[in-house]
């Protein structure tokens, strides 16, 4: 099944009508992005929008999600989400609409904010669809829902959307999508069967000490010489005691210790990442973090009651597409962008979502997350040249979306929907 040619036609007729108020909207949230739980402002633009255009909406589910519905006869229930959170980057595209904010943390560390994996454009696509849903609902049949969640990021928002209550103020849907962004060339989507991202876990890790002044160290237990050994040795758990058949990639994003020259502080923070297909590497990877810091700490005859303190954070399971559904959304952007835009065979990737967890208890809805390139053909071309794969990645300070890629992500968006709910 793929959409009729007079929906396709109404679907380019509404985002173009649309373009350069969804361009305006995606300059405007990248200039004012907030954190996990911190999208008060992102939630609000979502939420007024869509009661705007009809839909019922809930708020503050997870504490800054946002659930919406709208029903249109009878039909399949169709759950689309679009995630709403920045990252802890400094951004340094020199955009006019660049991000500058700065902000204070919750553990009173301070921390640039920057839309640099493309979370703006989810939101904004999600509500360009929106508004063609709301507009032709001659064209549709069944219920949309269309979710606004939190804290993607630290992989703890798919969650907590759940565990306050989505699915009592939403049906359980039928199929379920998702839409991501990537530094792929801009009208190039990828709906591809299987596995096609890792699990992960985000691990926090204290190490306690004594501190004390500089000069004498001996007088001390050096908390952040113990950090510096634990993080060098994690790099052996991967390289020494998982197959190299296996993936694992262990990564330390964050080191936090004292603040003066000369001061030996009391404790030092390690926040760690990890990434994984299979059970029993994840497992490998928990187990060698506590035994090579817990060792470490025990050379340095750190005294029980000061030994190593570890915080399991965000974590989620390998995202897994549905073969029937990808097949379906694969075909459908085929009869629209030609075949030589979709990619349908993609290797898995040691990225990670938590989008597939907002299912909850539900385990037999399809689901499908689909890729979008937003990069610049031109600068993909260029680091092609280069002997790069990609012009630059997810989470860095040149993370870029191409303003053409704002108006088409909302179109495929539009077309994916129309797919699973045409009448």
């Amino acid at each position: 099944m793929t959409v009729p040619a007079a929906s396709v036609q109404a679907v380019d007729v509404s985002i173009s009508a649309q373009a350069d108020q969804l361009v305006a909207l995606y300059k405007d949230i990248h200039q004012h992005p907030e954190l996990g739980f911190m999208e008060v402002r992102t939630a609000a633009i979502v939420a007024d929008a869509l009661r705007e255009l009809g839909f019922e909406v809930t708020t503050g589910i997870g504490r800054t999600g946002v659930a919406a519905v709208m029903r249109n006869g009878d039909g399949p229930t169709v759950m689309y989400r679009a995630d709403m959170d920045a990252n802890a980057v400094a951004e340094a595209s020199g955009f006019d609409y660049a991000s500058t904010v700065r902000i204070v943390r919750e553990d009173g560390t301070e921390s640039s904010v920057a839309h640099m994996c493309g979370h703006d454009a989810h939101v904004v696509w999600m509500l360009g669809m929106a508004r063609f849903l709301a507009g032709h609902r001659e064209l549709w049949a069944g219920t949309a829902v269309l979710i606004g969640q939190p804290a993607e990021e630290p992989i703890t928002g798919a969650k907590a959307m759940v565990a306050d209550g989505l699915y009592d103020v939403i049906p359980k849907p039928d199929h379920f999508i998702g839409i991501h962004t990537a530094p792929l060339p801009v009208g190039t989507v990828v709906s591809a069967p299987g596995v096609l991202m890792a699990g992960t876990d985000q691990i926090d890790v204290t190490i306690h000490g004594v501190g004390g002044h500089g000069s004498m160290p001996q007088l001390t237990k050096d908390p952040v010489l113990m950090a510096a050994l634990a993080i060098t040795q994690y790099q052996s758990i991967v390289s020494r005691t998982i197959t190299p058949q296996e993936t694992a990639v262990l990564t330390v994003g964050s080191v936090q210790a004292g603040a003066d020259n000369n001061v030996i502080p009391a404790s030092a923070l390690i926040k760690a990442n990890i990434r994984w297909f299979d059970e029993s590497v994840r497992e490998k990877l928990l187990h060698g973090i506590r035994a090579i810091t817990d060792a470490i700490a025990a050379a340095y005859e750190v005294p029980d009651a000061l030994r190593p303190q570890y915080t399991l954070k965000g974590g989620s399971t390998p995202l897994v597409n549905d073969a029937g559904l990808a097949g379906r959304l694969a075909d459908t952007f085929a009869s629209v962008l030609g075949e030589h835009a979709v990619i349908r065979d993609f290797p898995p990737v040691t990225g990670s979502e938590d989008v597939h967890l907002l299912a909850g208890p539900h385990e037999d809805i399809d689901f499908a997350y689909l890729i979008v390139g937003v990069a610049d053909p031109a600068a993909c071309a260029a680091a092609r040249a280069r002997g790069e794969l990609f012009p630059y990645s997810a989470h860095s300070p040149d993370f870029v979306v191409d303003l053409d890629a704002v108006p088409l992500g909302a179109r495929l968006a539009s077309y994916a929907m129309l797919e699973l709910l045409q009448r």
